[in-house]
């Protein structure tokens, strides 16, 4: 008995489709869905904005003898780091590539 015929069948692959709209360039939403790159930028710095407020919240409240979870404060203070380092790292290789592109001849 063959154990490839036990695999269930997928459906055919179908053709991509180009930018939904004329003029679609890199900056717009591409296909069906799609988000646009600063839009996926806005959210992700909005995100890290977020967790930074949440932990400066966090410890002010660790501080104040409200929040008495020295373990949730410690984590939201880690997670605000976290977010902060991998934003700088995102925009330091952003800029690599711009002055890649820049450095370019034509």
């Amino acid at each position: 008995m063959d154990p490839l015929l036990n695999f269930p069948q997928m459906p055919p692959i179908g053709p991509l489709s180009g930018p939904s709209k004329p003029g679609a360039g890199a900056g717009s939403a591409g296909g069906e869905g799609g988000v646009a790159f600063g839009d996926l930028l806005k959210q992700a710095l909005q995100e890290v904005n977020q967790a930074s407020t949440q932990s400066e919240e966090e410890a002010r409240n660790l501080m104040t003898g409200e929040g008495a979870d020295m373990h949730t404060a410690m984590l939201a203070v880690q997670k605000a780091d976290l977010s902060f380092q991998m934003m700088m790292a995102v925009r330091s290789k952003l800029i690599d590539a711009y002055r890649e592109v820049m450095r370019m001849q034509m």
